[in-house]
């Protein structure tokens, strides 16, 4: 089989590698198409490598179909055949992937492998944080950060399919009505507008924002965490503004109010496994009725990895970058 490689410059190379055996509890999947996330280009850098027992290549999230089964495994719906997508800790941009099968999820029927293969890190993250971690429920409301990013575009539509109401941040004026149509109810340009001001007006209105996904931390975080509503929950996943904040104490203490650290990558295949049958059981309808649509911003063959990894480095992208293998 072929796989992404890199060479010494870090220039990609489309290569010939061993075709995977699965091992128990492992499927073999035939990769149709893998999605693109920024953790690709922190890899890429040298600076965020696959974890241990993973490909060295690029790629968290993929469809495809499966191929072989290996001994016992531990989720026995799965069958050769079967069109499935799957999160994984690296390996996707490849032909082929053994994969825990805890990690593999059945496609959502009417999806196509291009569509289903944008799914599962973000609505992973997504559902992970904003209903295990925040803790949020219909009639909420939710801030999530960078709204033209590929994983606000997936948190965004399942806030609203879930009775969320949805605040978000851009930086970029020409990307409103690209976010407007993913349905966040206030969009705040933080170039222009305070992040701060636009949660104490919404305080003040009666609306106080329940709980946060934020991947931006920095300044940001520390001045707008304290006009959310009592107990409520601000959940850091990435820190792409900034390593420190300045918290004002009183209100945590006050509202008894809660940040949290949350990293999917670091979670058991155990608790993956629940995550992830929990999400395609209550999630996947949405996607099947036409609720929630996969945004993707572009496809790409494969071979044009360099072009996909340009568009998110240069943030051009409002939805997911999708490569086509097959």
């Amino acid at each position: 089989m072929k796989a992404m490689l890199l060479d010494a410059d870090k220039n990609f190379l489309w290569t010939d590698v061993p075709t995977p055996t699965p091992k128990e509890n492992e499927v073999l999947i035939e990769i149709h198409a893998c999605a693109l996330n920024r953790a690709d280009l922190l890899q890429r850098a040298g600076t965020y490598p696959s974890p241990k027992g993973w490909p060295e290549w690029m790629g968290l999230e993929l469809a495809g179909v499966i191929t072989e089964i290996g001994p016992n495994p531990v989720n026995k719906t799965l069958k050769v055949g079967d069109r499935v997508c799957a999160l994984v800790g690296g390996g996707a941009y490849a032909e082929y992937i053994a994969v825990d099968s805890r990690l593999v999820m059945p496609m959502p029927k009417n999806l196509s492998f291009e569509e289903a293969s944008s799914l599962p890190e973000a609505y992973a993250t997504s559902y992970l944080n904003l209903f295990y971690e925040a803790k949020l429920t219909a009639g909420m409301t939710v801030y999530i950060a960078a709204g033209a990013s590929g994983l606000a575009s997936a948190a965004i539509p399942l806030a609203k399919a879930c009775g969320l109401k949805v605040v978000t941040s851009i930086i970029d004026e020409a990307k409103r009505s690209a976010v407007e149509k993913l349905g966040a109810d206030l969009i705040v340009n933080t170039k222009t507008e305070s992040l701060a001001d636009a949660f104490k007006a919404l305080a003040d209105a009666g609306e106080p924002v329940n709980g946060a996904m934020d991947c931006i931390a920095g300044d940001s975080l520390g001045d707008a965490m304290q006009y959310m509503a009592e107990g409520g929950y601000w959940v850091l996943i990435s820190t792409l503004g900034g390593t420190t904040a300045n918290i004002p104490l009183r209100p945590v203490l006050t509202k008894g109010l809660h940040l949290v650290g949350s990293m999917l990558r670091k979670r058991t295949n155990d608790f993956k496994g629940e995550l992830l049958s929990n999400l395609s059981n209550n999630i996947w309808k949405h996607f099947e009725s036409g609720a929630i649509k996969p945004s993707i911003y572009k496809i790409l063959p494969i071979t044009e990895a360099e072009e996909a990894h340009r568009i998110l480095r240069d943030s051009e992208n409002v939805g997911k970058v999708v490569l086509k293998v097959r």
